[in-house]
């Protein structure tokens, strides 16, 4: 994940001295949607004027997934595409914590002793306006503007971003998705939204229907969009697009109780996608997931799936 000047640390244990003077930012930056775009902005306009690196700090797990386990929401991205996102809008480093009992247990006052002053010698500090911190929850705006003046440092918050007159936040950005809203998601994101993963062995089922579909193994993930969707699928090694029907979900006809998977039928593809990194972007849904009485009534409707993929990509041409 690191090129000449992207670096990703992991860990507090990653730190070293020549990671001492930053402007940083914290958060969980989930989608990094257009909300978080314009933090990043600030911040980047920031590091080019004191001369230093910006630095992104996030925590895995996410603080309320370490609070709420099994009821957590989805997230909107996994950590690599996370990383990647961020180095893409120009953060030099990433810092990632292990959101544990340790972490969780320190106070506001001992994360902006030893972390923001002591490992990382932050010289500006950007944050989001509703931004809490410290198993006491008294690290806000007010205590860190304090802090800064002890240290030396300046403390500035991003105030929300509105779009529309609506708040942009990756909770909204779920429900939309959930609601099937995509172009609003997209609105509020900045770019469609998207989930990539590496192509796995599946079980050859989609060559037995007579569609070969690629597997992306979602792992732990849980995904913010269920059903069966027009997409755009983007290979790693090429900047091409390829039309695609994309199922995410758990197959209830095949497996009843299986992982999330996404399978990817990529229109008029031929050729090994094994091993590959596949980006899935979400253009339409076609429909829920259903359980089909028998192999054949789910052939049926996988081709009706697929015409209705061509006859979307055909009006949007």
């Amino acid at each position: 994940m690191n090129d000449s000047h992207h670096e990703f640390i992991a860990g507090i244990g990653g730190l070293e001295p020549r990671h001492r003077g930053c402007v940083a930012t914290i958060g969980s930056f989930d989608g990094v949607h257009r909300g978080h775009q314009a933090i990043l902005a600030r911040l980047r306009e920031e590091g080019q004027k004191l001369g230093l690196p910006t630095l992104v700090m996030v925590f895995e797990p996410q603080p309320h997934e370490y609070f709420s386990r099994e009821s957590a929401p989805a997230r909107l991205m996994r950590l690599r595409e996370k990383v990647n996102a961020l180095f893409a809008l120009g953060v030099d480093w990433v810092l990632c914590l292990r959101f544990n009992e340790h972490l969780r247990s320190l106070s506001a006052q001992a994360f902006i002793d030893d972390i923001l002053v002591r490992r990382l010698a932050v010289a500006h500090l950007e944050i989001g306006d509703d931004f809490r911190f410290g198993c006491d929850r008294a690290g806000d705006f007010s205590l860190l503007q304090q802090a800064g003046k002890k240290y030396g440092f300046a403390v500035r918050d991003t105030r929300t971003f509105l779009l529309n007159g609506e708040r942009v936040s990756s909770t909204r950005v779920r429900q939309l998705l959930e609601e099937d809203g995509l172009t609003e998601a997209a609105t509020l994101l900045g770019h469609p939204f998207g989930v990539g993963g590496r192509v796995v062995y599946g079980k050859r089922l989609g060559r037995t229907l007579g569609v070969p579909t690629a597997n992306i193994g979602l792992g732990r993930y849980r995904s913010p969009v269920r059903g069966v969707y027009v997409v755009d699928a983007c290979l790693s090694h090429s900047e091409q697009r390829w039309p695609a029907v994309a199922n995410v979900g758990v197959r209830p006809t095949v497996d009843g109780n299986a992982k999330p998977l996404l399978e990817v039928h990529l229109l008029d593809f031929s050729g090994e996608l094994y091993g590959e990194w596949l980006c899935v972007e979400f253009r339409q849904k076609l429909r829920n997931e259903k359980k089909f009485n028998s192999l054949d009534e789910l052939k049926q409707q996988i081709q009706q799936d697929i015409k209705a993929a061509r006859q979307y990509f055909a009006d949007a041409k």
